[in-house]
Formats: structure tokens, sequence, C-alpha cells
């Protein structure tokens, strides 16, 4: 019997520079997904202007500062809105947070953003287990699926891909993988607090998800994992000393071509987004 090579993923150039744009919106409906995830559908007069590139498209979601109906906005006029936001008084301005996009809707006006909800720890969490139809938000979004905000670009030499995940990046695996060609084999770890967090998510016959309960445990899990032949692909997100163990495993113990290795921090332990913004690093 004739063996026979993965496919190759068709060829994605680079994004160029794309311009983004503030929308206000409010929400339409919340629910739960799971008993750790929550999921809320947003309208606005202006979402047909919104666009995704889907994968792990990132969104810059603002909620309103205690006391406020609405968040207070920058001013995006110049491009500058990041450091308008910055000089906005901390205690009354917009409190800002990195999301991916689960499902954007632009015909029907539906934004979908899914949030981990891990009680009143956090501001984001926070709001989504209060939130209610009518509730004012904000969001810097893209305006055209070229974009700059997001990393996942397999090259398309790939023969497999590898993904790593933690709660907090689960909505941008899920999005990944019903993007991806379902002929492409994937073997994916997902670290979730409890066996009834698991998700039902769009993938191909030869995808292989690994749901780990253990925080931090994708590491070991993969340390000790069988991996297909072939060129991969690794995309590694979630907390970012566990993203750092698993490149280091990868690159120094797997072999992998460092290039071949996209790793993001989406949250750091015992770090808010806040403290991270102070230092610049969130920028």
């Amino acid at each position: 019997m004739t063996e026979t090579a993965a496919p190759a993923l068709a060829t994605e150039p680079a994004p160029a520079p794309a311009p983004f744009g503030l929308f206000d919106l409010h929400v339409l409906r919340v629910g739960r997904v799971t008993p750790s995830m929550m999921r809320v559908v947003f309208g606005g007069p202006d979402l047909s202007r919104m666009a995704t590139a889907g994968r792990d498209q990132r969104i810059k979601l603002f909620l309103p500062s205690p006391g406020e109906r609405a968040p207070r906005l920058p001013d995006n006029s110049d491009g500058q809105w990041y450091a308008t936001w910055q000089a906005l008084d901390p205690a009354t301005r917009g409190i800002m947070r990195t999301y991916t996009i689960r499902a954007l809707d632009p015909a029907a006006g539906e934004l979908t953003v899914d949030f981990a909800a891990h009680g009143d720890e956090g501001p984001a969490s926070r709001w989504a287990l209060r939130a209610r139809p009518g509730d004012q938000v904000s969001v810097f979004a893209p305006v055209t699926a070229d974009n700059l905000a997001f990393e996942f670009h397999p090259p398309a030499d790939t023969d497999w891909i590898l993904l790593a995940a933690d709660p907090s990046a689960l909505p941008a695996i899920a999005n990944i993988l019903a993007h991806l060609p379902h002929s492409v084999p994937v073997r994916a770890w997902i670290e979730i607090p409890s066996a009834e967090d698991r998700q039902d998510l769009d993938a191909g016959p030869d995808t292989d998800i690994t749901w780990l309960t253990a925080s931090g445990s994708t590491p070991e899990a993969i340390r000790g994992a069988a991996l297909p032949e072939g060129t991969p692909y690794a995309f590694v997100i979630g907390e970012s000393s566990t993203v750092k163990s698993v490149r280091r495993h990868l690159v120094t113990e797997r072999g992998f071509d460092r290039k071949r290795v996209k790793f993001s921090g989406y949250w750091r332990q015992g770090t808010s987004e806040d403290g991270l913004q102070q230092s610049g690093e969130a920028a």
C-alpha cells in the first residue's frame, strides 16, 4: 500500500495593515456554553462594517467603569486610540480587555464573544455573569478581513498542525479548527476547568483533541505524546509560563524549527491585563 502525504495548506500571504474602527454595541442575548464559559451576542447599528479573518481574530472590548452605563471611549480620529485611552482617567475610562471573535454575522448585525466565567475575579468575568439585554459596550475591531490582529499563519508546506490552549484561548482554537481544511491532521491539547467544560468543535477526521483538567498540565502531556511524521506547524496560546514551556519543549526536545512555532501568552498567572497595560506589554 502506498502512503500518501498529507495535503499541503493553501498559501496564505501575510496580511497587510488595515484600518480598524470603534463600534458602539449592546447585548442581544446571553447564555451558558459550558459551566465555565458564557456566550454573549452583541448587536449594533453599524456591525455590517465589521470584518474578521476567522481563526484567532482579536478585538478590544471596552466595558463600562463602575457606575457608568456605557464605556468612555478614546478618540480614534487620528488613529492614536491607544495613547488617547491611556490618557483618560483610569477611574472612569472604559475597561479594556482583549477577546477573540467567536462568530460574526454582519448581515444579521450580530457579534458573538465567549467569556471565561470565573466568578468576580476580573472585571470581564464579573460583567459577563451579570450581562443583560440592552447593556452597552464598545469594541475596537477590524473593518476588513485582511488585518494584522490574528496570528495563525501556517506555511503552505505544513503537513500537520499542533495546537495547545487553555480556556482563555478556546474560542480561538474553535475558530481555527473550523477554518482549517478537514483533511489536515491536527493534534490539540486544551486545558479546561472540568470535564463538563468540553465543547463539540468543528474538526476533521484526523483531528485528535486531548482535554486536560489540570491547569498547567499541557507541557507534560505533549512531552509524553507520539506526534505525526512530516513538517509541523505549532500554535501555542494561553497562560504565559505554560506557553513558554511548551515552546521550549517543541524547539529543544522535539527539534521543531522555531520559525514554525507561533506562541502567544494571552495572560500571565498573578498579573492582570491592567498590570500588563501599565507596563506597556499589552499595547
